[in-house]
């Protein structure tokens, strides 16, 4: 057997999918010996293991080792050390090089989005449905709040205090918006606490945040490339996620039972993994097909076996897949984060500091103030449901790169918001755990931790 990816030959006439192949190996072999690491060190902290892969994805990443990192930072080939250990391997030309670094760094992000889609499908196995809708209102309550607050009061005070343009303002504003269902769920499911009353409405007004999210994006987006809000688009994404969401909890009822015949027909390996993973990446599928997202996909599918007689033994069988997956998720989301954005030395940088420092106050008071508007539940935990719906994580991070893509911010904007993104990500979850330390949640009921964590 050959290996073209060590042939001291010059790679530029040769076939470059086995030496893409050996730097998406070795990217994994970095993220998992640096998640592990950082979860556990993390873990004997006594903090949350997912802020341990996040940090570890610091380490590694554009803001110190350059071990693993991608183009969308702004990363070069050559800032690469995996990228720079192929090269001296292979001999290769440097616009070579360039190309398997973005083959490579796509193959990893896909990785990280198959991630991203198992832990929200997992999530919503381990969701009550019946809980959720017992929450709905309260949940719609939080979510709002949380919408509208950081969008007025983020949106005005750019305009007032920093003399920016309308539109610039009103996207950063929808950025301070968002909410990552993925890093607060994961911090809840580690915590114990995913299927707490607090839990539920976190989870329910993250889901709720998301499809405003993209609804609002969408709104600024048209208007930062046309000047003007395409209203029939706006229409088609509120009704098509309203439906999507609401289609497959009542599809739940039905599905689950065809499910569960499927699973018990079927007599080789994978008879039960297999068809819901399917049914997950479909639903996801739809989900981007519908111009929502497709970790909302995963999420309902998760929703809608989650009824199913066979949800405790897939939720098992899932457990391994998640081991493997779900950390690359994290570990790039901390990857991509420069820190050398923090740098006061550079000019453009002071003024992003100084607008990030606001967007910072704005985007944690006003998600902790979202906590407070929870009715009819006496002894709530506000303050966790506040926290929980603190981190923007990836979901801030594609606002700031559509953003910038359609020209509607600038440098120190974009850093602003980008310093807001990886503040609030890594500020939230030790926060959290603090709050439900501070105050026991409303119910009794604990979930175990996912993706292998104690």
């Amino acid at each position: 057997m050959s290996f073209p990816f060590i042939s001291p030959l010059v790679a530029t006439d040769l076939d470059t999918s086995p030496i893409v192949l050996a730097g998406v190996l070795l990217s994994l072999v970095v993220i998992f010996l640096a998640s592990k690491l950082g979860g556990e060190a993390a873990k004997r902290l006594d903090f949350p293991p997912v802020l341990g892969e996040l940090m570890a994805g610091l380490v590694i990443g554009i803001s110190a080792l350059h071990l693993v990192v991608f183009p969308v930072s702004g990363a070069q080939a050559a800032d690469s050390l995996i990228m720079t250990a192929l090269q001296w391997i292979n001999h290769l030309e440097p616009d070579t090089l360039t190309k398997i670094y973005e083959s490579q760094s796509e193959v990893v992000k896909v990785l990280a989005e198959l991630g991203v889609i198992i832990l929200l499908f997992e999530i919503g196995l381990e969701s009550d449905v019946r809980q959720l809708k017992e929450v709905g209102p309260q949940a719609i309550a939080v979510a709002m709040t949380g919408l509208l607050a950081p969008l007025i009061l983020g949106t005005a005070g750019l305009m007032w205090f920093f003399h920016l343009p309308a539109i610039p303002a009103v996207f950063a504003g929808a950025a301070l918006t968002a909410t990552s269902i993925g890093i607060t769920s994961k911090v809840l499911s580690e915590l114990g606490q995913l299927q707490s009353r607090e839990g539920q409405i976190i989870v329910g007004a993250a889901v709720i945040d998301d499809v405003l999210g993209i609804i609002v994006l969408a709104v600024v987006a048209s208007l930062a490339k046309t000047g003007e809000v395409d209203v029939r688009h706006v229409c088609f994404l509120i009704v098509g996620a309203t439906t999507f969401l609401a289609g497959s909890i009542i599809l739940g009822s039905v599905f689950n039972k065809t499910f569960v015949k499927l699973a018990e027909g079927l007599k080789t390996r994978g008879n039960i993994v297999i068809p819901a993973l399917g049914f997950a990446f479909f639903m996801a599928f739809l989900g981007s097909a519908l111009q929502l997202e497709a970790i909302l996909g995963a999420f309902a599918a998760g929703l809608v076996l989650d009824e199913s007689n066979a949800r405790l033994q897939l939720e098992e069988l899932l457990k391994p897949i998640a081991d493997l997956l779900v950390p690359i998720f994290f570990v790039t989301v901390g990857a991509e984060a420069d820190l050398t954005i923090l740098n006061p030395t550079v000019p453009e940088n002071r003024a992003g500091l100084l607008i990030a420092g606001f967007l910072i106050v704005i985007a944690i008071f006003t998600k902790l103030i979202s906590g407070w508007t929870v009715f009819g539940i006496p002894g709530i935990n506000r303050l966790a449901i506040g926290w929980g719906m603190v981190p923007r994580g990836e979901v801030g991070l594609v606002f700031a790169g559509i953003g910038a893509a359609t020209g509607a911010l600038d440098k120190p904007l974009e850093v602003g918001i980008i310093l807001m993104v990886i503040f609030t990500t890594f500020l939230a979850p030790p926060f959290l755990r603090s709050a439900f330390s501070a105050q026991p949640p409303t119910s009794g009921e604990t979930t175990p931790a996912i993706a292998g964590e104690p």
